[in-house]
């Protein structure tokens, strides 16, 4: 099986825990003439002018705002503005896709970091358990309710919310459906939330039943997509199931069909007659796709 990284798999920054976690060595890293800021419009990414993602000088951050640490770049520290933004465009946005889809793949797992730890402080600001407003804590990685401001001492750590997305196969071919809010003919694999208690494997057998009516087995973990839109961890997973009978939930899914192989190639490779518009190739639907169809060859 080919190695599968998908986009926003690609980070090689050294994310530099034993910094964040030190007051001493954080702002000596904030203070460091090298030192680098992410540029951000909201959550959005900034471009420069060859498409990458743009950066500033660290002293140009504002100093109403908490930096985030994102890692070190060799001996450079990285951070972004933790802007307290909490807005952006549409993360379907084809646009937004397609810029980031051609971003080298260390880029685009930065921006999804800082993406991701800009938007969870945004949404986060008081305390779960006593309602006081938090502070940022270890380079922007933690919240900290503090007991000097009347706070309970609590500490909130960002999340990330475990995701199965999965193909089931049944006589050659493979199920894909199509949410209502996609647009027409855009097929994608299925997916639902790991709920708490539950194994992946699990979750994929639970979805596929709720979301379709089979019952599958052979559940095979294929990869996994960091996905900050705004923060999950797609899990991909393929799965056999030996009744073809679909029952769907209409209020999760709008239609579902079985695909062969050829109409699978076809719509991979774009061509007008193909029964559906498959996955953009950002998501990790496209990775499951073109892994199945390299298996079958």
């Amino acid at each position: 099986m080919n190695q599968i990284v998908p986009a926003f798999a690609g980070g090689t920054m050294d994310r530099a825990d034993q910094v964040r976690v030190d007051p001493e060595k954080l702002r000596a890293a904030m203070m460091k003439p090298s030192a680098r800021l992410l540029k951000l419009d909201g959550l959005n990414p900034v471009f420069d002018d060859i498409g990458e993602l743009a950066w500033g000088a660290a002293y140009e951050a504002s100093p109403d705002n908490d930096l985030l640490l994102l890692g070190m770049d060799g001996e450079t520290p990285c951070f972004a503005e933790l802007n307290g933004a909490g807005s952006a465009g549409p993360a379907a946005d084809p646009h937004l896709w397609q810029a980031l889809g051609a971003l080298p793949p260390d880029q685009a797992a930065i921006y999804a970091t800082a993406r991701s730890l800009v938007d969870w402080h945004a949404r986060h600001r008081y305390c779960a358990n006593c309602g006081r407003e938090t502070i940022s804590r270890k380079g922007g990685w933690a919240r900290h309710c503090d007991k000097d401001e009347d706070g309970c001492g609590a500490e909130h750590f960002p999340r990330t919310d475990p995701v199965a997305i999965m193909l089931a196969e049944c006589e050659g071919k493979v199920l894909m459906g199509r949410q209502p809010m996609f647009p027409p003919k855009r097929f994608s694999a299925l997916a639902g939330f790991i709920e708490p208690g539950e194994s992946i494997e699990g979750g994929v057998k639970r979805e596929l039943w709720e979301e379709a009516g089979i019952k599958v087995r052979d559940i095979r973990y294929v990869a996994s997509q960091p996905w900050p839109f705004p923060s999950s961890l797609m899990i991909a997973c393929t799965s056999r199931t030996d009744d073809p009978e679909l029952t769907l939930d209409t209020t999760e899914i709008e239609e579902a069909a079985w695909f062969s192989l050829d109409e699978v190639k076809s719509a991979m490779n774009g061509d007008d007659s193909a029964p559906f518009i498959a996955p953009p190739p950002f998501a990790i639907a496209h990775d499951l796709l073109k892994n199945w169809m390299d298996e079958q060859e």
